[in-house]
């Protein structure tokens, strides 16, 4: 197991702790897949230090305003004007995002769909994506007379799988639209799901943004779910009991595509010439309990009016990559053939809405980017 370079703790950075949570990532193994002649890296990753949060941020204040403004636009405005306030109301921090996240996400965008792409025009995009995400937080919360189109696609190949007793993984992509417009499509569809989630899940993980900010969210989505499995990174084994209950039972569960909750994750090549990171949880139940495993996205077609929520056929792993002598066990194997099946579905999404997506990995490996004690927070659903 090969451990990657940490930053030397220095006397200053040793009587302080550090505001983000610290941890120790080392590889796994890198698992080759002849039917793709590349390989799957796998990474654990352990808490070091869980780092010190503030009561209240900078950012509570500005999500605190935001959701009250967004309250008052869903509950008084006409929804033909909500888009274009969301587009006004993204550019008023433009110069500071350019500044401090644009140049990161312009290289990974570019490593994955090549140096032709207006990186700058999708960068603008995902702001109005993020701010559109917030109204319909809050449209689902005020407004009466809000009722746009929530169309489900690939519906017959989940129930397919579910006929035959085994229970079902959605591996969710993390588009704006996903985190409730995804679980909606999938309750109006008569699919009572089961969301894997963590305590944090929300805009804020101050111990105010816990209390007032995050509740609201976590309530509308529940309206669409069965139930919500908190994970616990102190208790991972219980996570993994109750999920395998629900497969037994033919449950439907939801896992959302982020690394930063359990304690392994994957690396693969993505696109032109860059890189991602998977989950290895949804590839870990499928492998080992051969779970129906698809992925899924949800787009928004025309902001407010019309969403598409896209289940993606069953990922079926060729035969050579199966191993029956070790059912039951871990197989890295059959782990890693679907992980790039994921990579493959996650970048046809990417291709069709590259400006819906949250979540971009970059354009180096993990083991050559600059040295770190971990990757970046990411929101989960």
């Amino acid at each position: 197991m090969d451990e990657l370079p940490r930053f030397t703790k220095s006397r200053k950075a040793a009587r302080k702790q550090p505001s983000a949570a610290s941890f120790r990532t080392e590889i796994i193994a890198d698992i080759f897949v002849p039917e793709y002649a590349e390989d799957v890296r796998f990474f654990s990753r352990k808490l070091v230090h869980p780092g010190r949060l503030r009561r209240f941020s900078n950012r509570d204040f500005r999500e605190s305003l935001l959701a009250v403004f967004y309250l008052a636009v869903a509950a008084m405005l006409p929804v033909r004007w909500w888009a274009s306030i969301c587009d006004r109301a993204s550019r008023l921090r433009l110069k500071r995002h350019m500044r401090k996240d644009f140049s990161g996400y312009a290289g990974a965008v570019r490593a994955v769909l090549g140096d032709s792409i207006d990186a700058r025009k999708l960068f603008e995009a995902l702001l109005a994506a993020h701010h559109r995400r917030r109204l319909q937080l809050a449209a689902h919360l005020a407004a009466r007379r809000w009722s746009p189109v929530v169309r489900l696609e690939g519906l017959d190949g989940l129930q397919a799988a579910l006929r035959r007793g085994h229970g079902a993984i959605l591996w969710c992509d993390q588009f704006t639209a996903q985190t409730i417009i995804g679980k909606r499509a999938l309750h109006e569809a008569g699919i009572e799901a089961h969301q894997v989630s963590v305590n944090t899940h929300g805009v804020s993980e101050t111990p105010f943004g816990l209390r007032f900010l995050n509740p609201a969210m976590v309530r509308v989505e529940n309206r669409f779910l069965k139930s919500r499995i908190i994970f616990d990174r102190h208790d991972a084994y219980q996570v993994t009991i109750r999920i395998q209950k629900i497969l037994r039972q033919n449950g439907v569960v939801l896992m959302t595509n982020t690394i930063h909750a359990g304690s392994t994750f994957t690396e693969a090549a993505m696109g032109e010439s860059g890189w991602t990171h998977l989950a290895s949880a949804p590839a870990n139940f499928a492998a080992r309990s051969k779970t129906p495993l698809f992925a899924m996205s949800t787009f928004e077609a025309v902001p407010f009016r019309d969403y598409r929520a896209l289940i993606s056929p069953e990922l079926l792993p060729a035969t050579s990559a199966t191993d029956p002598a070790r059912d039951g066990a871990k197989n890295l194997a059959l782990q890693a053939h679907y992980i790039l099946l994921k990579r493959d579905c996650l970048l046809q999404a990417l291709k069709h809405c590259p400006e819906q997506m949250m979540s971009w990995s970059g354009r180096q490996r993990l083991t050559e980017a600059a040295p770190s004690v971990g990757i970046g927070a990411e929101e989960a659903s």
